[in-house]
């Protein structure tokens, strides 16, 4: 299923062409990958509307991919034919910068990012370079750990970047596939600190709710309890201003969304520095993810048993679950079976 050009989506577009590719043929340092399942992202919905295109159509998407070895360049060394491995956002970096030598690859400016830069797992095979595939926990199932491997990794950086310690309370603005497990990281691993949630949605609000948030409520609701740390999950401008609104003074507002929509951009000028930022207050926002976020939490997953709850579907209905997505109709994460 590819990008063939770029444009908004809604309930009758088509974002995705199904396509017939030749297989690919790996580099001497790639690998190539039966892909067996890959998660649905809301980046794929950015690279489609243009907030973050591919820089070349047409474009395969998707870079929450699990799969199978398949063959292997004649210079790899870190996996073998037969060997189960996931591929997340990260690409390629240029491994020599001072951010990839430093474990920041992240913010290399040569960063390329699967399924944007280079062909992705809305397919049944693709390449990658044998840097950026992991092994992946044998207790974990495919389509249980595709969405790990983007929504899982990049909110584990996010509350990582909150520094936010047990004890303390947790906001979160959306609830969608990285939100939801943010949740279960923090009732797994911090089990004192007390999380709620914001949410436009009354079914995610109850989603939240069932796995065991505090409180969930509307954006422009009061919680009864002030948050430390928030983080904002959501594509859109408001919910970020009403967050500042109530976050703790010397508290932390950490943005997880490689862009914005531009739908409520107005409402940024509602923004004061008096209201939402005096005090102390800080916003951060998280770029991409780091090989050692993925391997990190996947580790982590496997060892206090984190689960995504998730929808499945096969690659043909793709186009029908960023359909869904963009209209907001999550309870989890997406998941495509391809093989």
């Amino acid at each position: 299923m590819i990008i063939n050009e770029l444009g908004s989506i809604n309930k009758k577009s088509v974002p995705l062409c199904s396509v017939e590719f030749p297989v690919p043929v790996p580099d001497e340092n790639e690998l190539l990958i039966e892909v067996s399942t890959c998660g649905v992202c809301h980046t794929e919905i950015d690279e489609i509307e243009g907030r973050t295109p591919p820089p070349i159509l047409p474009m395969i998407p998707g870079h929450q991919v699990v799969g199978k070895v398949m063959d292997t360049g004649k210079k790899v060394t870190l996996h073998k034919i037969g060997d189960r491995v996931g591929v997340a956002w990260i690409y390629s970096s240029c491994g020599k910068c001072d951010f990839c030598l430093s474990g920041k690859e992240n913010l290399c400016a040569e960063f390329m990012a699967t399924g944007r830069d280079a062909h992705g797992g809305y397919a049944e095979y693709m390449k990658v370079p044998e840097t950026s595939a992991y092994k992946l926990p044998e207790n974990i199932p495919d389509l249980e750990i595709a969405p790990l491997l983007c929504a899982g990794a990049i909110g584990y950086r996010s509350l990582s970047l909150t520094g936010i310690i047990n004890g303390q309370t947790l906001g979160l603005t959306g609830f969608g596939a990285s939100a939801h497990l943010v949740l279960k990281l923090v009732k797994g691993k911090y089990p004192d600190i007390n999380v709620i949630v914001f949410a436009r949605s009354p079914v995610e609000r109850e989603f939240a709710l069932e796995l065991g948030a505090a409180w969930a409520g509307d954006t422009l609701d009061t919680p009864p309890l002030l948050p430390d740390a928030i983080i904002d999950t959501t594509p859109v401008w408001k919910p970020i201003v009403e967050a500042l609104k109530i976050l703790k003074p010397g508290g932390r507002l950490v943005i997880n969304a490689i862009r914005k929509e531009d739908a409520d951009k107005e409402y940024l000028l509602n923004l004061r520095y008096s209201k939402h930022l005096w005090m102390e207050k800080e916003m951060k926002t998280v770029a991409n993810v780091c090989r050692a976020d993925v391997l990190n939490f996947l580790k982590l997953a496997a060892e206090i048993n984190i689960r995504p709850e998730f929808q499945s579907y096969s690659l043909s209905e793709a186009n029908q679950a960023l359909i869904e997505l963009k209209l907001r109709r999550i309870k989890g994460a997406k998941v495509l079976v391809i093989k």
